[in-house]
Parts: structure tokens; sequence; C-alpha cells
């Protein structure tokens, strides 16, 4: 039930320690709360399942929906990840969101779209299969402007004063949670993790910085595949394909113990893709 406070995308938080309710009137901004990640993740195994998946034409499946599959597990898991700041309050997200940048294609003058999926706790990996590859299938398409580039469309219309005012007020009136749902709805920033495959651009990926408008969390990057060499117990010479990501998080909705057990979960259902196959035991649901 909706109590005073609350906001139509997020429940208040009412019962943390005052110490992090303080926090956001110390760091006022995304900017001043970033705190950076990096993992190197072994994917022997999960290339072996996704070539496997492939094979058996069970899946159209690549690393980007593991990636994906694992995130929305872990958020199932540790509800702490899918917090926002507004109005200097924290708050857990109703809805699990993922942004995604698209290439409709890969050409220098290709424009670039960023589509917003929504997810269950409970989905499968074959679930979000199905809604990612619909969401960009549907979002490549040259012709296709979603409700996003459409509302930017619209802005650019006007002159830069009047921009200005508007996304004035929409800031003022996100941060006191009355800004109209059709503007979250459409907004790639309200989700709950930002994810960019910069490995189908043939680079390593990035830290990327949080936008202070909008209420994204968490920002994760991961870049192309590669092989590394190092010796084993055995002292022999052993060779294993990885990916690195980089991740960018907003320190002021959990502490340093909580980040590291939800990462460290993520790094494993990466690595263990199977255990996505079926829906989650239990949903951990957040503090009151």
């Amino acid at each position: 039930m909706k109590k005073i406070g609350d906001r139509y995308d997020g429940r208040l938080l009412r019962g943390l320690n005052p110490f992090y309710k303080l926090i956001p009137f110390i760091m006022k901004t995304r900017v001043d709360a970033l705190v950076y990640f990096e993992e190197r993740i072994e994917i022997n195994h999960t290339e072996a399942y996704i070539r496997a998946q492939k094979a058996d034409f069970k899946n159209n499946i690549s690393f980007l929906h593991v990636v994906i599959a694992a995130m929305v597990r872990t958020i199932s898991q540790k509800p702490g990840l899918n917090r926002f700041i507004a109005g200097q309050r924290i708050f857990a997200r109703n809805e699990i969101l993922i942004s995604l940048c698209v290439k409709k294609e890969l050409k220098e003058n290709s424009p670039e779209t960023v589509v917003k999926m929504k997810f269950k706790p409970t989905d499968t990996i074959s679930d979000i299969v199905g809604k990612v590859n619909a969401a960009i299938d549907e979002n490549k398409k040259i012709e296709t402007n979603n409700e996003a580039d459409k509302t930017a469309k619209l802005f650019m219309m006007f002159p830069r004063l009047l921009i200005n005012f508007f996304m004035g007020l929409i800031k003022f009136c996100d941060y006191y949670g009355i800004m109209p749902k059709i503007i979250n709805h459409i907004s790639p920033f309200h989700t709950s993790v930002f994810i960019t495959d910069l490995g189908s651009l043939g680079i390593q990926p990035v830290y990327h910085h949080l936008y202070n408008f909008g209420t994204t969390s968490v920002f994760i990057s991961f870049g192309k595949k590669q092989k590394t060499k190092f010796i084993n117990q055995e002292n022999n010479i052993v060779e294993k394909r990885n990916i690195d990501l980089k991740i960018v998080v907003d320190e002021r909705i959990a502490d340093g113990h909580y980040f590291a057990n939800a990462f460290k979960l993520f790094k494993k259902l990466i690595q263990n893709p199977e255990r996505l196959e079926g829906p989650p035991e239990n949903v951990a649901e957040d503090l009151t």
C-alpha cells in the first residue's frame, strides 16, 4: 500500500540507519557519489553454454543476454541494487528496468537510440532473450523512432531558453516525485541499470558516469572477449577466455559490503548461466 512520502516509481525506505539517510544531503548529486568497480570474468563455460544453446536451437542467445539475465536475477536476490536517490531521499524502485544503447547500424553516421526494457524478478534467461531480442529488433529499424527519440525531437523544436526552462521544470518535478508518469516511462535515465556493450564495437569497456538527471544508480560496461595466459597450481601455462566489466554505482544506495556480495553473485551467474534457466526459489524484498 502506498504511504505518504512514496513515489509512483518507488517506495520510500523509512527503516534505514539515520547515517545513510543523511548521506544524500552530504553528497547531493550522483557525480559526488560515484564508485568504480572493475572485474575480469573467465567465460570459457559461459561461451560453451551459449554455443550449446544455439546448436540446439533453444535460444538466439548472446553474451549480452547472459549479462542482462544475471543482473535481473541479482536484483531479485539483492534488491538494494534497485534503489535510487530522489529529492535527497532513498527509495526502493517498484520495477526492474534495464536501459541499453542500440546502434541501428554499425556505421559511424548511423543513428543511436536507447531501449528501456521491463523485467520481472522471476524471469528466466529464455524470457529475457525473448524480451531483449524483440526490443532490439524493433528499435534497429531505420524508420523506427521510439518514444524517447520522438520526445527529444519535439524538445529540439524550441529555442534554447525554453528547452532549459522545460528541463528545469522536469527536474524540479522529479525532485518532489510529481513528474508526469509519461516522462518517467519514456526516459531511459529513469532505470535500474544502464548497460553498454562495447565489445560489439571491438573495444574494451570504459567507466561510464551516472547521470544527474533521472534515477539510474548502476552503469555496467563490458568489452570485447580476450585470451589470457597464466600459470596454474601445477606450474602449467593455461589459456582462458575472459571479458572485462567496468561498473559505476551510486554509493549512497548501499554500503560496500552489500555491493561486494551483490557483484560476487552477479559474477557467479554470468559464469554459470544454467542457473538462470528456471525462476528463483524466492524473491527478496527490500527494507521497509
